[in-house]
């Protein structure tokens, strides 16, 4: 049956639907992607302070204690597949800065990752234009019977 009004844009609907759904879903699976990426650059650096910070104020000794952060950090890191190179630590003792494990002193430990942006090339600084900077920060208490653990 014929139609009383011939139509110039008959079938163009689903070429609009076509483009507008390309542009619609590419900012929004990219969107998606990031925000992946920084929540993981952000669960790795809470990790990796919490443990580190942990790590330190339960150690017998000031050595053992900066070694097994260090152990602490690359495994949380390599949890969520940050590469250590992207990786800023910070630590802070008190009251007593060279010495991490006195009792009743307290360990604050800063973490701080570039969070690289996915889909970008790699940039050749670790906080360069492809980076978003994810920080977290954690802090424990020395024990006041830390001395009788030695």
């Amino acid at each position: 049956m014929p139609r009383s009004s011939p139509s110039r844009e008959q079938g163009s609907a689903a070429v609009e639907v076509l483009v507008l759904g390309v542009l619609l879903l590419v900012p929004l699976v990219y969107l998606v992607l990031t925000v992946g990426a920084l929540q993981g650059a952000a669960f790795a650096a809470e990790g990796a302070a919490r443990q580190a910070a942990r790590s330190l104020a339960l150690a017998l000794s000031d050595e053992e204690g900066r070694r097994s952060a260090g152990n602490a950090v690359a495994v949380a890191l390599a949890d969520w597949r940050i590469d250590p190179a992207a990786v800023q630590l910070t630590v802070r003792c008190a009251p007593d800065p060279q010495h991490c494990t006195a009792p009743r002193g307290s360990v604050e430990v800063r973490v701080r990752v570039a969070a690289a942006l996915p889909l970008l090339p790699p940039a050749l600084v670790p906080d360069g234009p492809g980076t978003v900077p994810v920080e977290a920060r954690a802090v424990q208490r020395v024990s006041m019977f830390a001395a009788s653990r030695r």
